[in-house]
């Protein structure tokens, strides 16, 4: 996987209203993969998916406690993701000088 491959899939966590939503509840700290449900309104397939995709970017964490997953933010994901943003939103002024708008 390309490192843009692995800046996509960050990003791609954050494009999605459910997503977005489970990450507002992990703002309160760790919950239950049934608090989840209860909230979202959605089924355990959808949740799954939704939560593979944020565990897979690296946002968020999965911990088995019996039958249910307890999910909280990776903080080491998190830092990353800001990171990145800090990386690809800062400033670079002008044209380096071979750029065509020179020639």
């Amino acid at each position: 996987m390309t490192e843009n491959e692995k800046r996509a899939r960050i990003f791609k966590s954050f494009c999605d209203a459910n997503r977005l939503t489970i990450l507002g509840l992990l703002k309160g700290g760790e919950k239950c993969a049934c608090e989840l449900l209860d909230e979202l309104h959605i089924g355990q397939p959808t949740l799954s998916h939704h939560m593979k995709i944020l565990c897979d970017a690296g946002i968020v964490r999965g911990r088995k406690e019996g039958k249910w997953t307890h999910y909280s933010f990776d903080p080491q994901g998190v830092q990353k993701a800001k990171e990145l943003l800090d990386e690809i939103t800062e400033f670079s002024p002008g044209c380096s000088d071979n750029c065509s708008c020179k020639q």
